[in-house]
């Protein structure tokens, strides 16, 4: 009998050896069926009764049926659960209780049971809950899916539901740190220079709390301009190890979210202690910096320093001051420095536009919310000339804190951008050349080189170019070595200027320290720091995109009802549709295939050209301004519809 199961089990695996089989990763769609996509790009279809065994983003081994020119897979071999710790709602039938995964292309219904810390009587039908799969069909003795609930988020009438949820599908702290009241300020043996006559002054919102950042500008004989910065040194309250201080690099930001703010350190300090409010003396780490009439970067001192802001500022009321508009006036010593910042920063703007990169100006777009989160009304800011001040006023400060790093440290946290990563290089170049643009292999890769190119095809003004271009292009990422960073048009980047808000810049603040005190630098900040702080960034924005996805479906119900019309721009362009951007308040909508046309079959997408013909005739391309019709705003999923209103 041994023999023969021996004998059996080793044709099984004959069998098995001689079998077609593929491998990727599932995607479920609305009807029942789903598409497995290998990691090469090719497509093979999942029947319905073959998707009740895996779930959307499952890696799967899969057995390969042809039939004729017919494929399909048949999933076999669970390589990776693609839903595993997950934001669920609770559901109750008849004593039963189960999940109902909150994603978009997951609509199982999971049996689940409680953690044992959970009263089941505190988990009511509807609730909002973190849950984790602990079953899975394609698993070994696994007869079914089964999902174990391990925390309640918000009951289901919580006005707060988009803002607990959102944070904890990533993972994010739901509230502001708690580390005490007690904040000395510590000797570090540093001498603080005292530049609490000095009339410095900070430009932020009208609502900012947390401000991290005061000016003096003064202009110099011969031309040019000394720009002192002074930032807040929370790092003169938070020694490296303290218990805030390893909250703050386990959050790595300050998450800001409409209608809320989840700060990085205890309110106390980000708010208030450190916070440079007007008429407060604060510590701070200060940067004199000589700007060349032409607006190029001279010599920069860096200093410890005890600063007092004479003005708070906001952005609105010095633009329109400066634009000759309003009622709002300085006083006469901060307006003398305002007309010289507006000069300043001009003079950066036609240095940077001659020599590095100036990117196009997109507004702002901003929720006013009442007290229950209900969005009251969404108002565009643009990006006047007082937040380019601030804006060009921190450049030149980070620009000068890499150089310092980078010649007295040789390392600290960098941010790196490179235009195109070396795999993409060549994908981009021959693409370029597709569109009758000859490049060298170095303007895309060398950032002297890069600077060229891009002058070159902004000149352009090509919307459906540039769109293009971007799906080769690179991200921003954190290093511990100093790197080029292309979006800026800088040999090197290293922020300095926002340690309320930014773990890494508190980083930053003790190397310089050390610098100024002449000490050995410590070891080289490590990798596994970088990568936390490069994805805990990335945590922070796609909670700030899903909030705000929230609140514009709430807000544009109506209008999707009424098949209101919005101006638009295309922004992407894929197998099922369009995705458009409305240019009043920045909300982005899927226009699918069906909408474009009755005939779905006269609907011919080029996804990776960025082009939708119909009928034949080119219509629609990545760039394009059109006009859209709202007919939808799903709360379920978080996403607009709409359909070209012409």
């Amino acid at each position: 009998m041994l023999q023969n199961n021996s004998m059996l089990a080793q044709l099984k695996q004959q069998m098995r050896d001689n079998t077609p089989r593929v491998e990727g990763v599932i995607k479920a769609t609305e009807r029942g069926f789903g598409f497995l996509e290998t990691d090469d790009g090719e497509s093979y279809f999942v029947p319905p009764p073959a998707m009740k065994q895996v779930l959307h983003g499952d890696r799967v081994e899969a057995i390969l049926h042809e039939e004729g020119e017919k494929k399909s897979v048949e999933p076999d071999v669970l390589l990776e659960i693609g839903l595993q710790r997950f934001v669920a709602r609770v559901q109750k039938r008849d004593g039963r209780l189960a999940v109902v995964p909150d994603h978009p292309s997951v609509k199982n219904v999971l049996k689940a049971r409680l953690k044992r810390s959970l009263d089941e009587a505190s988990i009511a039908d509807g609730d909002w809950v973190v849950a984790r799969l602990v079953r899975h069909p394609l698993k070994a003795d696994d007869r079914g899916f089964f999902a174990q609930i391990d925390e309640l988020v918000a009951k289901t009438d919580n006005p707060a539901v988009p803002w607990r949820v959102t944070l904890a599908r990533h993972a994010l702290e739901q509230e502001c740190p708690d580390a005490g009241d007690d904040w000395p300020l510590h000797d570090e043996g540093l001498e603080r220079e005292d530049l609490t006559a000095e009339p410095f002054f900070t430009i932020d919102g009208e609502k900012t709390r947390d401000m991290d950042d005061a000016l003096r500008i003064t202009s110099r004989e011969g031309g040019g301009w000394t720009l002192s910065v002074a930032i807040a040194d929370p790092t003169a309250y938070v020694e490296e190890g303290h218990a805030a201080d390893l909250e703050a690099r386990t959050r790595a930001f300050t998450v800001y979210l409409p209608g809320q703010n989840v700060t990085m350190l205890p309110e106390q300090l980000a708010d208030d202690l450190c916070s440079l409010w007007e008429d407060k003396d604060r510590p701070v780490l200060a940067c004199a910096l000589d700007i060349e009439a032409d607006g190029s970067l001279g010599d920069y001192r860096f200093f410890a320093a005890t600063a007092r802001s004479h003005a708070k500022l906001a952005y609105d009321n010095v633009s329109d001051w400066l634009e000759g508009q309003g009622d709002w006036a300085p006083s006469e010593a901060i307006g003398e420095q305002l007309h010289a910042l507006r000069e300043l920063t001009e003079a950066r703007a036609a240095w940077r536009a001659k020599h590095a990169l100036v990117f196009k100006d997109r507004p702002d777009y901003v929720f006013d919310l009442d007290a229950s989160g209900n969005v009251l009304g969404i108002h565009t800011e643009e990006r006047r000339i007082a937040n380019r001040m601030i804006e060009e006023s921190m450049i030149a400060a980070n620009a000068s804190c890499a150089d310092l790093l980078s010649q007295h440290v040789g390392h600290g946290i960098f941010n790196v951008h490179r235009a195109f990563e070396p795999e993409k290089a060549e994908a981009a170049q021959e693409f370029l050349a597709g569109q009758d643009i000859q490049v060298e292999h170095e303007q895309l890769t060398e950032l002297s080189r890069y600077t060229e190119l891009k002058r070159e095809l902004e000149g352009r003004d090509d919307a459906w170019l540039d769109a293009r271009l971007r799906r080769f292009q690179g991200f921003t990422s954190m290093s511990a070595k100093p790197g080029p960073h292309f979006g800026l048009g800088l040999a090197a980047y290293a922020t300095w200027t926002s340690p309320i808000r930014k773990y890494g810049d508190m980083v930053n603040h003790r190397l310089i320290k050390r610098v100024l005190k002449g000490e050995q630098a410590p070891a080289e900040a490590s990798l596994e720091l970088t990568e936390q702080l490069t994805e805990r960034r990335r945590l922070n924005r796609m909670a700030e995109r899903d909030v705000k996805d929230w609140l514009y479906v709430r807000f544009l119900g109506a209008a999707a009802e009424a098949n209101e019309s919005f101006d638009a721009e295309i922004i992407a362009v894929n197998r099922g549709g369009m995705r458009v951007r409305l240019t009043a308040n920045g909300a982005t909508a899927f226009v699918p295939a069906p909408l474009m046309h009755s005939d779905r079959d006269k609907v011919a997408i080029d996804d990776k050209e960025g082009r939708i013909q119909i009928e034949g005739v080119e219509r629609f391309k990545l760039g394009d301004a059109i006009r859209v019709a709202l007919t939808e705003a799903r709360e379920e999923t978080r996403s607009l519809v709409g359909r070209p209103a012409d």
